[in-house]
């Protein structure tokens, strides 16, 4: 029994006339015929009751006719959705990204995948601990979004844009770039940072960024996203240092002041990936220009 027996078996029950049944096939009537038959010998089942005039369903024949018809109806759908895939055009892609470009970047982004791949099942995740490396070779990521290349043989990155990276205080903070004299001014303002002692990108940069300007912040609250961070400027806590693109969650009562130092964003993917609708994915991320 195959998917073409009982497709033609469903034209036969649906039209009950082996002649129109058969040119609705595009097989003669007397491969029909053989085809009904070898259907009904190998299930052991009589499909329909026929003479030379009527062709009419047995209610076991009733019966298969629609479980048949929904079983036929899914494969196709489950066929042109494989077909889909294929083709890149639709399909699932888990992205994982760092939570600086939720504001700039990523809107954009996602707002040309839905113009051009509507039908893409995607599953956005911001890891705490920036592994993106580790995620992709597990499979546990497709693409990600990441501050730095990742340096590994199985992996590609490419290098999407620069930002300065700027001191973010309270919209009425004294501080401002005629009053910033050198950054050891700023040894005595609490500091709402990650956490220098990680391994993270950024912690690494800030610790660098300080370690070059001498001093060491008073750090009152660690906090690894910057959506947190930001309120908590805006409600006087304290200040800190974050890319220019949380500019563009427009908070209220904060100001962005510009610094001499730049951070990159990256993408990265497997290089063994096979996957064309990643592959399409990865082409419309490099698409995207971001003006800071």
């Amino acid at each position: 029994m195959t998917t073409q027996h009982i497709k033609h078996f469903l034209i036969l029950a649906n039209e009950l006339h082996f002649w129109k049944a058969a040119e609705k096939a595009f097989i003669s009537q007397s491969s029909l015929s053989r085809q009904i038959q070898t259907l009904e010998d190998e299930i052991n089942v009589q499909l329909f009751e026929r003479d030379k005039r009527n062709v009419k369903l047995t209610d076991a024949g009733l019966f298969l006719k629609h479980k048949w018809t929904d079983v036929i109806n899914n494969l196709d759908q489950i066929n042109k959705q494989a077909k889909k895939i294929d083709e890149g055009i639709t399909g699932f892609v888990s992205i994982t990204y760092p939570g600086s470009i939720a504001f700039s970047y990523l809107p954009k982004f996602l707002e040309l995948l839905n113009i051009n791949l509507p039908d893409l099942k995607l599953e956005l995740t911001e890891p705490k601990d920036e592994g993106h490396e580790k995620l992709l070779l597990d499979y546990q990521t497709d693409i990600a979004f990441s501050r730095d290349p990742i340096q590994n043989i199985n992996i590609n990155s490419y290098k999407l844009n620069t930002e300065v990276i700027c001191l973010v205080v309270p919209q009425n903070h004294w501080l401002n770039k005629d009053t910033l004299q050198k950054l050891s001014d700023l040894k005595d303002e609490k500091f709402i940072i990650t956490g220098l002692h990680k391994k993270t990108f950024f912690a690494s940069l800030l610790r660098h960024f300080f370690n070059t300007h001498n001093f060491e912040p008073k750090t009152v609250i660690e906090s690894d996203f910057g959506g947190m961070i930001i309120n908590l400027v805006s409600k006087g806590l304290g200040i800190s240092i974050l890319p220019l693109s949380f500019k563009f969650s427009y908070a209220s009562n904060v100001r962005f002041i510009e610094l001499d130092k730049h951070i990159d964003l990256y993408v990265s993917w497997r290089k063994s990936e096979v996957n064309k609708t990643t592959e399409k994915v990865i082409n419309y991320a490099k698409q995207i220009e971001i003006k800071y």
